[in-house]
């Protein structure tokens, strides 16, 4: 899995029980989950009384760094082995890869129930429009 030098800082610092011990590194990893599940999570995840004593910048940037391999690692649906892998070249300990394994399984987008969607013919042809609209500005914008 290829991520940015800040991604694996950010990684490399998560993993650090001098920077966050286990406490606070189960609280941003499931801030990190839950962020991403829910539309309606804001920052107020971060602002968890267990998590204060944590610079903002660096509670910040690893949260970011999380999110982005949750995504990454959801985009692959990697295996444990791979999750593993990773997080073993982060200097994840076994503890900490077992809860992110667990977290991750918990969270599995086969988890959450599927999307329906309906409307009538007519709001039907103006979706059809629009995104015709919006693909053919896509389309000009790509040729500048």
């Amino acid at each position: 899995m290829e991520l940015s030098e800040f991604v694996q800082k950010g990684f490399q610092m998560l993993a650090d029980p001098g920077s966050f011990d286990s406490n606070t590194f189960t609280l941003l990893l499931r801030a990190a989950f839950q962020s991403l599940l829910d539309a309606q999570a804001d920052e107020a995840v971060l602002d968890h009384p267990d998590l204060k004593h944590i610079d903002p910048v660096v509670l910040k940037h690893c949260h970011a760094a999380a999110a982005t391999y949750i995504l990454e690692a959801g985009k692959q649906r990697a295996d444990k082995s791979t999750l593993s892998t990773y997080l073993e070249d982060c200097k994840f300990d076994s503890e900490r890869i077992e809860l992110f394994w667990t977290e991750y399984q918990n969270t599995d987008s086969r988890s959450h129930p599927e999307i329906s969607f309906s409307c009538n013919m007519e709001q039907l042809q103006d979706l059809v429009g629009k995104l015709k609209d919006a693909s053919k500005s896509l389309e000009r914008a790509s040729q500048l």
